[in-house]
């Protein structure tokens, strides 16, 4: 790369475009534009073809672990470029589901084993050896793509279907993923030890770089109080915002009202991204984090009061904004806390935790309205859970790898040296 395409912030606007499509916006959110089609189609029930939706999730979080530790080995394009193609490969194979039970375990399973590659844990990795000082804006940034798949994805899905049926519209989201995912990450992700403008004395082998190995990073207290956090946070925020059109029509809401305070809460997401990563560059990385979650407190709260009007909406929004910066808050503590000598592999098992607690929420929510006939009780626990997130933030004290005090050659010494 020459001239202005070696500027870092060209592998952010990567990152972006290629979380667009990530595994969640793809596998999750577009889920629910090919069901109906799809199990009308082959004669199957809803639950059937769902079923193969958790055993997707489930591989796509244990696939996270193994590919932390080959971004940590083999450095990011070695492992995203065959990897975004694998997955684009699998999502047009949803092309060929048929009515047994086995074919749609098989296809599922296979789109979730080649997940992780498109999971913010390998744009995080490389992002975090590029930026510094700039880290927390770099990835609000980056992960404000997600939040970009979650509205556009479901959207492009349901042109392509009607446009050329479900087989072909699958067809149409891997070639999708090959444009805006794979493409990008060709031209413009690279390390910073990759970058022909950076000399050769100054580049340096991943275990060079500062930080924890990752078996000092899974003995240390404070990885698993973050991993608990981000738990208990996420559990109790998509918990919260998975029954948002539910509860609203419930309480006679419209539908349409009711899908449009959740449409808001998307937005709030790509906002609570980016303003987190900003304020993480700039002041305490716990007080933020502590904002952030006291913040969808409030939000629950106003959920649970009862109230009508915009207030329903408010919650929404303030929720979303919790969700949103929980992954921001996720990439940055693991390189202030952990360093980036084993970034990968650390990251890589907390976001598997992560993911994995993701349908927690939702699953305790709707059996707590099956047992109360009423969302309060959970409401009342999830505010709990959000307490405990943050008393544990409290004790981590002042990063183990802060930011340095300079940069050379337009790269944080971090990223080179």
């Amino acid at each position: 790369m020459t001239g202005i395409l070696r500027n870092r912030w060209w592998v952010v606007a990567a990152s972006v475009m290629g979380l667009i499509v990530g595994s969640g916006a793809i596998n999750v959110f577009a889920f629910g534009v090919f069901l109906k089609p799809v199990t009308a189609d082959l004669g199957i029930g809803r639950g059937a073809f769902g079923a193969g939706l958790v055993l997707n999730s489930l591989l796509t979080a244990a696939g996270c672990i193994p590919l932390g530790w080959a971004l940590d080995r083999y450095g990011t394009r070695r492992v995203m470029i065959p990897g975004i193609l694998l997955f684009a490969l699998a999502a047009a194979s949803y092309s060929m589901l048929t009515a047994s039970p086995a074919v749609i375990f098989l296809l599922f399973g296979i789109a979730g084993l080649f997940g992780g590659f498109q999971t913010p844990v390998a744009y995080a990795t490389v992002l975090s050896k590029w930026f510094d000082k700039e880290r927390g804006l770099a990835l609000g940034i980056a992960m404000a793509g997600v939040g970009l798949g979650v509205a556009l994805v479901p959207q492009i899905s349901a042109q392509l279907i009607e446009a050329f049926g479900w087989r072909l519209a699958y067809v149409g989201l891997g070639v999708t993923i090959l444009v805006l995912a794979w493409l990008p990450v060709t031209i413009f992700v690279r390390e910073p030890s990759e970058d022909s403008a950076t000399p050769r004395a100054e580049r340096a082998p991943s275990a060079a770089l500062p930080g924890m190995t990752a078996r000092e990073a899974f003995a240390s207290w404070r990885f698993w109080a973050l991993t608990v956090a981000f738990l208990l946070g996420v559990a109790a925020i998509n918990g919260t915002l998975t029954q948002i059109v539910a509860l609203l029509t419930d309480r006679g809401v419209p539908v349409q009202a009711a899908v449009q305070a959740l449409s808001a809460s998307g937005l709030a997401i790509i906002l609570g991204r980016m303003l987190c990563g900003w304020c993480l560059d700039r002041f305490s990385g716990t007080v933020v984090a502590i904002c952030f979650f006291i913040v969808p407190m409030c939000g629950i709260a106003l959920l649970a009061s009862g109230a009508t009007g915009a207030v329903p909406i408010l919650g929404a929004v303030l929720c979303g904004m919790g969700i949103g910066a929980e992954v921001d808050l996720m990439a940055f503590f693991t390189s202030r806390y952990f360093g980036l000598r084993a970034y990968g592999k650390i990251y890589g098992m907390m976001f598997a935790f992560f993911s994995l607690f993701t349908g927690v929420g939702p699953y305790i929510s709707g059996a707590s309205f099956d047992a109360y006939h009423s969302y309060t009780p959970i409401f009342m626990i999830f505010e709990g859970m959000l307490v405990v997130t943050c008393l544990l933030f409290l004790p981590l004290g002042a990063y183990r790898y802060p930011p340095l005090a300079r940069e050379v050659h337009g790269k944080t010494r971090s990223a080179i040296a």
